[in-house]
């Protein structure tokens, strides 16, 4: 639980706190990929850094997700989300202490909150914000799941998982800010408050529903069957 509060602090620490201190900086400012790519790297420094300890799911979605794929307990589900929030909302306090040492500071103006209609950077609506968020957190468990099971490459899954959070944030910063992590959403919002909290439904249920379908939808289409694991497990042992 220690691990999943730090390592969730650490992403939204950095991938929130890019957006909100370096995204629009006059001159060098990061933008958009800046922001994508601060998000992918805080994720790839701590799949190495806690996953030994804890798997570094540091998402709700990532652990219903793995629990859907049956490579997590049911018991552990709800302490790993209270370390996450609790990670995500201490970021979001040290980002507040951080961002008024500058005059003129509003939180109430956003805060790398996600949302949709007004509060959509691009416009978007309801419906686009849900249909993105499902989508692409599935493809998000998707990957993680291809890329830490056994028969995937040893050593790699940090760089795959990374990415394709930078990539997500690439496709989905205009549609609604990128969520794909309700913990990430909640260490924000409820400092901004307002709409942002009353729209944060939906950042917890569609990556919930998406991480979910992914973990019971890779499982059943390419899981490894027992009998590939027991000829894997042979052909390792040189048997």
């Amino acid at each position: 639980m220690a691990a999943e509060a730090f390592g969730t602090f650490w992403l939204v620490f950095g991938g929130c706190g890019s957006a909100v201190l370096a995204a629009g900086f006059p001159t060098l400012g990061i933008g958009f990929a800046g922001v994508s790519l601060a998000f992918g790297l805080t994720l790839l420094t701590m799949v190495y850094a806690i996953g030994p300890i804890s798997g570094c799911h540091i998402n709700p979605a990532v652990t219903l997700g793995l629990w859907a794929a049956k490579r997590f307990p049911t018991k552990e589900i709800l302490p790993y989300w209270l370390a996450q929030v609790i990670g995500g909302i201490l970021a979001g306090a040290i980002l507040i202490g951080i961002a008024t040492g500058k005059a003129g500071f509003d939180v109430h103006a956003g805060f790398a909150s996600n949302g949709y209609d007004a509060h959509s950077p691009g416009g978007y609506g309801m419906l686009a914000a849900m249909l993105a968020e499902f989508v692409l957190t599935f493809m998000f468990l998707f990957v993680i799941l291809a890329s830490t099971e056994a028969r995937a490459p040893a050593g790699f899954a940090g760089i795959a998982i990374g990415l394709a959070l930078t990539l997500i944030h690439l496709i989905s910063i205009p549609v609604d800010n990128t969520s794909v992590n309700p913990a990430r959403s909640t260490g924000v919002a409820v400092f901004a408050g307002g709409d942002f909290v009353a729209q944060l439904w939906l950042f917890w249920l569609l990556p919930l529903v998406g991480g979910a379908a992914a973990g019971f939808v890779y499982t059943s289409l390419f899981g490894e069957k027992p009998e590939e694991r027991t000829e894997r497990e042979r052909l390792t042992r040189g048997g």
